[in-house]
């Protein structure tokens, strides 16, 4: 604590010496600083380096992902515009963007000036959709012809180094799966079908074993032979699976067909709706969008450079059930 240094008046007559002697004793009052702080020692190092700056993550490799191969055209011949055919086309036009009708029942402008109209485009491939549509391309066609709705193709003989076929039918035993939904009780079932598909009549006699169902088949070899036969079996049998075979029937014997099995109350069993106007008892059909990505398959498989590994005949896997209510 700093002292009080109080002088009386008197005193400031005193001279200098003893001015200066009162002055020193007051500084002895002061509190003693102590020794000196010590200067700071500055140690010599080195400056500390500077931080190294934080790497920038490198960026993520940029993925480059193939561009979509760019769709080969294709032409597509309907035998004629008639819905068994153009529902086909409609469903398979939604599989390719690029594509080209033709209707060969276009009178306006004839079959081989149509199909030298093809052969001169950018075409791929050529999907011909019915007989008259087959026969004609693949009579014609410079490129790979892919056929679909034609049931006789071997008899006709349209499988070649150049050509592949859809099935005209869905599988033998998804039909028949199909009856047996709608009707459980069917034992006995005829077939009546030229000559050529024994492949196909072996595959509805596994069917049949499948399903517990006795399996009548004959050959026949005209329209009148083959309701010669019908009326010869109606008897032992309470369902007929009609095939498309139209080597061996005509409008005149289906319609007495329908009429024999309606006496007989025998199920007959048709390929196509439109024949349910005529008579028929069940009709167990293919579907136009399951034939149209049949032949988009085996069409980019050709495109793809894989002709020889296709199968003759890619299968169909849909069915569809309509029953006739008149």
């Amino acid at each position: 604590m700093q002292g009080n240094c109080s002088l009386p008046t008197s005193a400031i007559r005193v001279g200098s010496l003893l001015l200066v002697s009162i002055l020193a004793g007051c500084t002895s009052w002061l509190p003693d600083p102590g020794p000196p702080e010590p200067e700071p020692i500055i140690v010599d190092e080195p400056p500390a380096p500077e931080p190294e700056p934080t790497p920038e993550p490198e960026p993520e490799p940029t993925v480059v992902l193939p561009e979509p191969q760019s769709q080969k055209p294709i032409s597509i011949v309907l035998t004629s515009n008639q819905p068994v055919y153009s529902d086909v086309a409609a469903a398979l036009a939604g599989n390719f963007d690029d594509h080209a009708f033709y209707d060969l029942s276009n009178e306006s402008l004839p079959p081989v000036s149509i199909l030298r109209s093809i052969n001169d485009s950018d075409s791929t491939a050529v999907v011909a959709i019915g007989l008259r549509a087959a026969q004609s391309s693949l009579a014609t066609s410079n490129m790979p012809v892919v056929f679909s709705q034609v049931f006789n193709y071997q008899y006709h003989e349209l499988l070649t180094e150049n050509s592949r076929g859809v099935a005209a039918l869905p599988p033998m035993a998804a039909q028949l799966a199909a009856w047996k939904q709608v009707d459980p009780e069917i034992q006995r079932i005829g077939i009546i079908v030229g000559e050529g598909h024994d492949d196909l009549l072996d595959d509805a006699r596994l069917a049949a074993e499948e399903h517990e169902v006795e399996l009548v088949t004959r050959i026949a070899h005209s329209d009148q032979e083959t309701l010669y036969l019908f009326r010869r079996m109606i008897g032992e049998i309470d369902g007929f699976w009609l095939l498309p075979d139209n080597r061996i029937l005509s409008s005149r014997v289906l319609k007495e067909m329908f009429e024999e099995g309606r006496r007989h109350n025998v199920t007959v069993v048709v390929p196509n709706e439109s024949m349910l106007e005529i008579g028929a008892t069940m009709s167990i059909s293919s579907v136009p969008a399951d034939i149209a990505a049949s032949i988009a398959k085996v069409l980019r498989r050709i495109q793809a450079g894989e002709m020889k590994d296709i199968p003759a005949i890619t299968e169909l896997s849909e069915v569809r059930v309509k029953v006739n209510d008149d």
